[in-house]
């Protein structure tokens, strides 16, 4: 695999052309001469009106060049910490001059020698200044990067009633620190790298030593280096590169915005990526039910927790399976139904010319119409527009003899049982296995139901994330692990984790930590 991967990061150049500006080459060095260097640079940006050659005299003696990126630096303080000192001050014997002199005169905190030529695009593509000196073969990076970083806010996705009200933002730094202020201990490790040959964006691997197996973490290393494209916009790009089995309608990476749910998952010894540019971080391995699960599952108390994962586990299935149940009882199960809701039924369809199953595809399809276009929609008028919508066209269409009321109500139920999913990510494939199984239903009765729900089954259990079983800890059977999937026991009860090695730390916190009065309900003293 690995001679794979080198292979294809030499013909990963070979599509440019002639008319394009030069790329460094990976070991390219730096030259004595400014100017020389100057002509390197100028080429590889040119026609960049936005990267910036500034010529300055260190010292009184020395020519140098300062290379930036106009809106990526901070150039006041460029101008304050670095350009002043270099400038104002003279040396009289010029040959008293060392690199360590003008550090020393640069109160920058983050500044480091690069010698390569590639590494010095590196450093001014992040917004750090480059400083190129005459006679010197090495260069000085100044971390002096600033760009307009949008405000922590409450993830919209992700909203929970008591927890954090912060959520991940597009910058990669930001969210590092946001995980450093949770997870204070040093084992908490990162390692970064950079993907795409024209973005290179950054992408930070984390998890804490100790936890996460050594192995999971050299195959997302793996992974993550065997990718060659063009560019990353968004981590849905890693995901689709890294994930088991890409044509499965199911997700094996977990996607969030939060820093409490990155920060409860590493300390379950799993791994998460960072990628710079977007506020979603993935999340491996898990497993479906990791899926189904809130942050309010445990910021309440566990009997809430387990009612209310109770509830969301009922309407996941009133959500895939009603509507197929309602097309396979009425059109080839009637006697299942009691003889009053039979009539009701045939009154309310006695002037609809269309079977039911027909009938729940319109009503589905315009349900996920207006479900998305009330997604695209400005917030003021989206939530409106697809309201509005659901109740004209509803009341219009049984008014028209179209549609009957009891099939509005089934799929303005399976509508409502939909939002209960509390990832949007688990909730598209739930949505969209319905039809499949709405065309069983009017086809075959129950018996297409029950072929579908156990082709469904078979894929569920047949799919892995990074190698661990999608459906574990149910298949294969964990008695242990189901304190936190069929119900959520007390936090004094989870002392142990739900571990993907058996040779890493499994115990999370002390035994018999059951709280209850001291000595029979007398205080201590």
């Amino acid at each position: 695999m690995i001679r794979n991967v080198q292979r294809l990061l030499k013909k990963k150049h070979k599509h440019q052309t002639n008319d394009q500006a030069p790329l460094p080459k990976p070991k390219e060095t730096l030259q004595r001469s400014l100017k020389e260097n100057e002509e390197v640079f100028r080429s590889i940006y040119k026609e960049c009106s936005d990267v910036v050659f500034r010529d300055i005299w260190i010292f009184g003696n020395f020519r140098g060049m300062v290379i930036y990126i106009n809106g990526l630096s901070d150039v006041e303080w460029l101008d304050e910490s670095v350009l002043n000192p270099l400038i104002r001050k003279d040396i009289i014997d010029p040959q008293e001059l060392e690199l360590k002199m003008i550090e020393n005169e640069i109160s920058v905190p983050n500044i480091k020698q690069v010698s390569l030529i590639a590494d010095c695009v590196e450093s001014i593509s992040n917004g750090s200044p480059i400083l190129l000196i005459e006679g010197e073969k090495i260069a000085i990076s100044l971390g002096l990067s600033k760009y307009e970083i949008r405000n922590i806010e409450e993830p919209q996705a992700e909203k929970v009633i008591r927890g954090p009200r912060e959520g991940f933002v597009e910058s990669i730094q930001v969210n590092t620190a946001m995980l450093r202020r949770i997870i204070k201990s040093p084992a908490l490790k990162m390692k970064s790298i950079n993907i795409g040959d024209y973005t290179k964006k950054s992408v930070v691997l984390t998890y804490i030593e100790g936890l996460a197996s050594p192995t999971l973490i050299e195959e997302f290393e793996i992974r993550l280096q065997r990718i060659v494209i063009d560019g990353v916009l968004e981590s849905d790009y890693i995901e689709e590169m890294i994930e088991d089995n890409p044509y499965s309608p199911f997700p094996q990476i977990l996607s969030t915005e939060r820093p409490d749910v990155v920060s409860a998952h590493l300390l379950e010894g799993r791994a998460a990526i960072l990628t710079e540019g977007t506020p979603f971080a993935l999340i491996a391995p898990i497993s479906f039910f990791s899926m189904l699960q809130s942050p309010d599952d445990y910021y309440e108390r566990f009997i809430v927790g387990t009612i209310i994962r109770w509830l969301r586990y009922t309407f996941v299935a009133i959500s895939l399976l009603l509507p197929s149940l309602y097309v396979a009882i009425t059109t080839f199960h009637q006697e299942m139904i009691p003889d009053p809701l039979v009539l009701s039924i045939a009154a309310a369809r006695e002037s609809v010319p269309f079977p039911a199953l027909v009938e729940v595809i319109l009503l589905e399809l315009m349900l996920e119409a207006l479900r998305e276009a009330g997604v695209r929609l400005p917030n003021q008028i989206g939530a409106a527009v697809s309201i509005v919508g659901a109740l004209v066209i509803g009341q219009a269409a049984v008014q028209a003899g179209i549609v009957s009321a009891p099939m509005v109500i089934v799929v303005a139920t399976t509508g409502i049982a939909s939002f209960l999913i509390p990832r949007y990510t688990i909730g598209y494939p739930i949505r969209f296995l319905r039809f499949p199984l709405v065309f069983l239903a009017g086809l075959l009765g129950l018996l297409g139901i029950m072929l579908g729900m156990l082709t469904i089954l078979i894929h569920l259990c047949t799919l892995r994330s990074f190698g661990e079983p999608y459906m574990k800890p149910i298949a294969p059977l964990k008695k242990r692990e189901l304190k936190d999937v069929l119900w959520r026991s007390p936090l004094w009860m989870m002392d142990t984790r739900p571990h993907l090695d058996k040779e890493m730390n499994v115990y999370r916190q002390a035994p018999n930590q059951k709280p209850g009065p001291l000595r029979g309900g007398e205080s201590e003293n």
